[in-house]
């Protein structure tokens, strides 16, 4: 007797899932791609930039499961983030400050300039971003991109913010993602002007029915 394999789908995040998310989040972290070649300590991406968030607000994350429960594609964020950033100070930096311990002076390497941006949180509060208060982010495994499931991820994330009476989200992404650019493009997000933004590029739209 064979069974017929689950179709992909979107699904809201289980605990179970955090070793995926992990290993998603750093096989996308260098400009889209795998950060394990560039970096002593790739870990230091998902405890940056996936792990606080399910962690601090799991019901606004979401996974893309492959139809076997695996996940590979993520979408995850806050709905409000200076209130996300005191909490990522006072309840999560506790649990990884060891682990990555915050470089004395400048960065002198690509692993210490991602821990500098672990232990600066604050680096989110942006003033030109307060009319967009939620924030996310979205990564897929490369095989499942260009798929049309990045878009469904989106748009769940984006029903859940307004369901909440959220209004408008934004994100920050490599300016030199130009794939990444694209999709969001298609998606209606558009460019926040933010002074001196440094290597990245800051994007926003509003949570009503996705473009």
């Amino acid at each position: 007797m064979t069974t017929t394999p689950h179709a992909p789908a979107v699904r809201p995040y289980r605990p179970e899932d955090r070793a995926a998310l992990d290993d998603i989040c750093v096989r996308t972290a260098h400009v889209g791609q795998d950060s394990r070649p560039h970096y002593r300590d790739p870990g230091i991406f998902p405890a940056t930039f996936a792990a606080p968030y399910v962690h601090l607000e799991p019901e606004l994350a979401f996974v893309l499961d492959d139809g076997h429960g695996r996940a590979v594609g993520y979408v995850l964020g806050t709905a409000d983030t200076p209130r996300f950033v005191a909490e990522f100070r006072a309840k999560w930096l506790p649990l990884v400050a060891d682990a990555y311990p915050d470089p004395v002076g400048e960065p002198a390497t690509p692993d210490e300039s991602i821990v500098r941006l672990l232990h600066r949180p604050e680096r989110m509060i942006v003033p030109e971003l307060a009319d967009h208060p939620a924030h996310l982010h979205i990564d897929l495994l490369p095989a499942w991109q260009r798929r049309g499931h990045g878009r469904a991820l989106m748009h769940r994330f984006l029903r859940a913010l307004a369901d909440a009476g959220v209004p408008a989200v934004h994100l920050s992404m490599a300016t030199a993602n130009t794939a990444a650019r694209a999709f969001y493009d298609r998606l209606g997000f558009r460019p926040i002007d933010v002074p001196d933004p440094g290597p990245v590029t800051y994007l926003g739209r509003t949570t009503r029915t996705a473009e």
